[in-house]
């Protein structure tokens, strides 16, 4: 029948891609690499280190999961296949709906893992930090913010991260003026780094009784969280530390005690800020670990191998340039500047919808007009 016909050929046209796909991932690789991390598993002294076992632990995770997904997708598309060739036989149009919604997922799924072979950074499989900050505009420009951070959180939520926010300064009359939240989960940084930047928003202001159109402006600055084996050394020295009672989201403990931690390095400018533990000391901790991640990011950025190289005006490279108009009116339309993606589903993109964005950045995609 022609519609199983027409699905058996996008399914068998699956088989190089898929075979391409394997070759891409290393999944031979890994599979050799996942035999000797459990052999080591199994020797008598693997726990005298438990940071280090621990760590291994979560490798042999990372890369189990990697091949469990992968033969995931290659038994789905035979399954499809012989499903497609049973309806086939049986001229059973029942079948149909099934098989339809099979192969779309068995899409979507092919391309996610696609964009894994694109995530070839060294710390893109890492955690992320993603700072919000307000720019010129007020209210309307911290009402963006609130936006924005809703954006992401509703993406990382669709794409199993764990978020935790780490610092929320509430706007003067609505909004946030900033925020900083970590998502956990494997290649979040990866993913992520598309997003920095400037994002313009182009809206008729609900806070204009006249009902103008107002441009606004904030950033985004991603940060990959740095683990033990990157030395970054901070002199105390160059430091200065406030603590303030926390504001916003965080919990029957918030505005009990000044348990906020703001460090500024004095150097550079750059100010981090935590509010999202019990304690001064595990803020500062946090706030400690979300500075030395910044002053790499701004290192590398100006491709500098020092931190200390740093000076003032360098901060101007974590606003970076303007990378994305969203626009509400007098159409609706979000254009990312760099690849010339967009989509025209506004409040999709704002309930999350960003994969379309992160995937023309790191396929290094181009649109030409």
């Amino acid at each position: 029948m022609l519609e199983f016909d027409t699905i058996r050929l996008e399914l068998e046209g699956m088989e190089e891609p898929v075979a391409t796909l394997r070759d891409s991932l290393h999944i031979d690789h890994v599979l050799t690499e996942i035999s000797e991390l459990e052999a080591r598993t199994q020797e008598p002294d693997f726990w005298n280190n438990v940071e280090k076992a621990q760590a291994l632990q979560t490798k042999l995770k990372r890369l189990q999961k990697k091949v469990d997904n992968f033969n995931s997708l290659s038994n789905e598309r035979e399954d499809l296949l012989a499903m497609c060739e049973l309806a086939n036989e049986e001229e059973d149009l029942s079948y149909l709906e099934e098989l339809q919604e099979g192969l779309a997922t068995l899409k979507k799924d092919f391309e996610n893992m696609r964009l894994e072979t694109l995530l070839t950074g060294e710390y893109d499989k890492n955690n992320c930090i993603i700072t919000l900050h307000a720019g010129a505009g007020g209210t309307e420009a911290q009402d963006w913010v609130s936006m924005l951070y809703r954006m992401y959180t509703r993406w990382a939520e669709a794409h199993s991260y764990e978020i935790k926010v780490l610092e929320y300064l509430d706007g003067d009359e609505a909004g946030i003026k900033s925020c900083s939240m970590m998502l956990t989960g494997e290649n979040a940084y990866g993913f992520l780094r598309s997003e920095i930047g400037v994002h313009r928003l182009v809206r008729i202001s609900p806070f204009d009784s006249a009902g103008r159109r107002h441009t606004s402006f904030a950033s985004c600055e991603v940060m990959p969280e740095l683990d033990d084996t990157i030395d970054i050394k901070i002199d105390p020295s160059d430091l200065r530390v406030d603590t303030y009672r926390s504001t916003g989201k965080g919990g029957q403990h918030i505005n009990k005690t000044d348990s906020a931690v703001r460090i500024t390095h004095l150097p550079t400018g750059v100010v981090v800020a935590c509010q999202s533990e019990r304690s001064q000391i595990q803020n500062r901790e946090t706030a400690m670990e979300m500075l030395k991640a910044k002053l790499f990011a701004l290192a590398q950025a100006a491709q500098m191998e020092k931190i200390e190289d740093l000076k003032g005006n360098q901060m101007d490279i974590a606003w970076g340039s303007q990378i994305r108009s969203y626009v509400f009116c007098p159409y609706t339309l979000v254009k990312d500047l760099r690849t010339g993606y967009e989509e025209g589903d506004v409040d999709a993109v704002m309930d999350g919808k960003l994969d379309g964005f992160i995937n023309a950045f790191l396929s290094g995609m181009k649109i030409e007009k």
